[in-house]
């Protein structure tokens, strides 16, 4: 069972975070997952993947037979880990180290995959970044546009070059937050970029159907990732307490729908978000 709120300990760390200091350690895949072959023969760029929901996502796909390119920002030692895991379940899996906030990275990272796989099937845009402040006026433009850059200009520049080469039947699917769903006093910026986000999905919807091309969205909840005891202080302790089950959720209880939107189960579903929090009702 994933360990209840009341189990996580005041932890301080820098931003965004690393998997391998946390306590206790995210759960990434369920013991009772059973693969099914799902993604054989496909390819994977997963943004984020060195930990949290990234990591679990990269491990759920490699289990379903999909090789994987892990993009992560500078956690090297999780991205390793994760790497790792994913040829223990028998696919490939390569690493590739950049800040998605710059056009060009976002260009590099689909040429990357390109030059090792020779093709791309499924984007997952899942790296973000989020900062706390209680005050609109205490958020300077440094970061508020460093927020926009990662949170959702990665994702329009990553699109882009994607679309050069994603073929019919492929999937885009990207991170957003249910707090786009009910707003969060103390992560503006953030919760600003995971509305935009979905504002992207519902846009894109219909034109990318006319390729061939499904994509959706998945709204966690409050998940136990390296992001929250390197951005909540204290408050971590009472961290997921206040959704209707009683407690934070963990990547292996989001990394499912991933699976689901990535393969030809969801051949019909596109242009929708999936949530993932708890119990929360949010109506959208």
């Amino acid at each position: 069972m994933a360990p209840q709120s009341k189990d996580f300990p005041v932890q301080p760390q820098t931003p965004p975070g690393e998997e391998w200091r946390m306590t206790p350690r995210p759960e990434f895949i369920s013991p009772s997952y059973k693969a099914a072959g799902k993604l054989e023969k496909k390819v994977a760029i997963v943004t984020g993947g060195d930990s949290g929901i990234g990591r679990a996502v990269a491990v759920h796909f490699a289990r379903e037979g999909c090789d994987v390119v892990i993009a992560y920002f500078n956690e090297t030692r999780d991205a390793e880990e994760t790497k790792a895991e994913c040829e223990a379940a028998g696919a490939k899996a390569v690493l590739h180290q950049g800040d998605l906030s710059t056009k060009q990275a976002c260009i590099d990272l689909v040429d990357f995959c390109l030059k090792s796989f020779g093709q791309l099937d499924v984007l997952v845009l899942n790296a973000a970044v989020q900062r706390v402040c209680d005050d609109i006026r205490k958020i300077s433009e440094a970061q508020l546009e460093a927020t926009f850059r990662l949170n959702i200009f990665s994702h329009f520049y990553t699109i882009q070059r994607a679309l050069d080469v994603l073929k019919p039947g492929s999937s885009i699917i990207i991170t957003s937050s249910v707090n786009t769903f009910h707003g969060h006093a103390v992560l503006l910026d953030y919760t600003s970029t995971k509305a935009a986000e979905v504002g992207l999905v519902r846009s894109l919807a219909t034109p990318l159907a006319n390729m061939g091309i499904r994509i959706n969205a998945i709204a966690p909840g409050p998940i136990w990732t390296p992001l929250i005891p390197s951005t909540m202080g204290d408050h971590v302790t009472e961290f997921g307490k206040k959704t209707p089950m009683g407690r934070a959720g963990q990547p292996s209880e989001c990394a499912p729908a991933y699976v689901y939107l990535a393969c030809n189960d969801s051949s019909y579903v596109s242009g929708q978000t999936i949530h993932i929090n708890g119990g929360t009702v949010v109506n959208g």
